[in-house]
């Protein structure tokens, strides 16, 4: 890039992050209907649920999280008609991606239910 694009670039990232800062408590609390929808739809810990739901990032394909957790096809696929109908997953489905970004520990009993 040339230097007036590259000013501009960084003066537009220092922008968005301001604009984070001032929207911070919308999008916490739409986070936190979200998340709670998320553990409605998915459950606790235990089962392939949250085993499956942690994986979608979109970069893996149904059939690669069946692979990789262990869930039944017709389950996963349940799931996913779930969370896509509760308005937690963007893009294609078949390659599954939620809307917000979760921690690991999310479906442990202890995380902030």
């Amino acid at each position: 890039m040339t230097e007036p694009s590259d000013r501009m670039l960084t003066v537009l990232e220092e922008m968005r992050e301001l604009l984070r800062v001032i929207a911070e408590p919308a999008i916490a609390e739409r986070d936190k209907k979200l998340r709670d929808e998320l553990r409605l739809i998915a459950g606790s810990g235990k089962g392939n649920n949250p085993k499956a739901v942690l994986l979608m990032d979109g970069t893996r394909t149904q059939a690669k999280i069946v692979d990789e957790c262990g869930i039944h096809k017709g389950q996963l696929s349940q799931l996913v008609k779930a969370l896509r109908e509760g308005g937690l997953l963007k893009g294609d489905p078949k390659q599954p991606e939620l809307m917000i970004s979760i921690p690991s520990n999310f479906f442990d009993e202890n995380e902030g239910a």
